[in-house]
């Protein structure tokens, strides 16, 4: 037990061990300073235990994903469960809790076993990785507007019930659009994941900004320190991603 610890500390850089837990000392600093008040029912303190595991649990995700490990995928399955226990006890974000239901727990098993399937061949750590061919991008995009437009149409003509907003229907409008556009981009995210491509850390970088907007427009300010360690995690990984498809390229070029 004792050398599988040091074996997993190693494995961490100086770098990546003080990215990790400055996010949790930032997420409980914050959890005091902006303590949540009880909504629709369900104590605060429940609520800010679920930021708080969320906040933990995906940060741990990225810094595996960061790190090319397969691994990530069973961390982000406990991810979703928090996930979805956040919009059940908030009454909201449901294109976000149906995404996560019907395509982030089924991708993340199939990626599991899709990475598990290419690992580096110098490294068995490490899974190969590599870049997005254009016209897949382009397709991706326009994807992701029709979704937008058409979701969060959708689900402003639905009444939740969630005193989240204080009866104001403009900011929940808003979210509404937010939330289907965050859970289209997700779904990219997902598949780029699934495929080994770096751009799931544009697509994850976006996902951060719109997850950021909506968190502010909650008033979920804890969660605000996540999407912080979001941003910084997503341009340590892409460098990685990409330093390693160059190297790869390299290689591949040699032989």
């Amino acid at each position: 037990m004792k050398n599988k610890a040091q074996e997993l500390w190693s494995f961490f850089s100086t770098y990546e061990k003080i990215w990790f837990f400055s996010i949790v000392i930032l997420a409980g600093i914050f959890a005091v300073i902006f303590p949540e008040e009880d909504v629709n029912g369900v104590k605060g303190s429940i609520i800010m235990f679920l930021y708080l595991a969320d906040t933990f649990l995906n940060i741990l995700c990225e810094l595996l994903i960061s790190k090319q490990s397969k691994w990530n995928f069973i961390v982000s399955l406990f991810v979703e469960i928090t996930e979805i226990a956040i919009c059940v006890v908030l009454s909201y974000r449901f294109a976000t809790m149906a995404s996560t239901l019907f395509f982030w727990i089924p991708i993340d098993i199939i990626s599991f076993l899709n990475w598990n399937k290419h690992p580096d061949r110098q490294k068995g750590e490490l899974t190969e990785v590599r870049k997005l061919s254009g016209l897949a991008e382009f397709l991706v995009i326009l994807g992701i507007i029709v979704w937008t437009v058409g979701v969060g149409y959708f689900l402003t003509t639905l009444d939740f019930g969630t005193d989240l907003f204080g009866g104001n229907r403009t900011l929940e409008v808003v979210v509404c659009y937010l939330d289907a556009c965050a859970s289209a981009v997700g779904v990219a995210n997902g598949v780029f994941i699934l495929l080994r491509c770096r751009e799931q850390w544009i697509a994850w970088c976006l996902n951060t900004f719109l997850e950021t907007a909506i968190n502010i427009i909650s008033g979920q300010y804890i969660l605000l320190v996540l999407k912080a360690g979001y941003l910084t995690n997503t341009i340590y990984g892409f460098i990685k991603w990409t330093e390693y498809i160059k190297q790869n390229k390299k290689k591949n070029e040699r032989t």
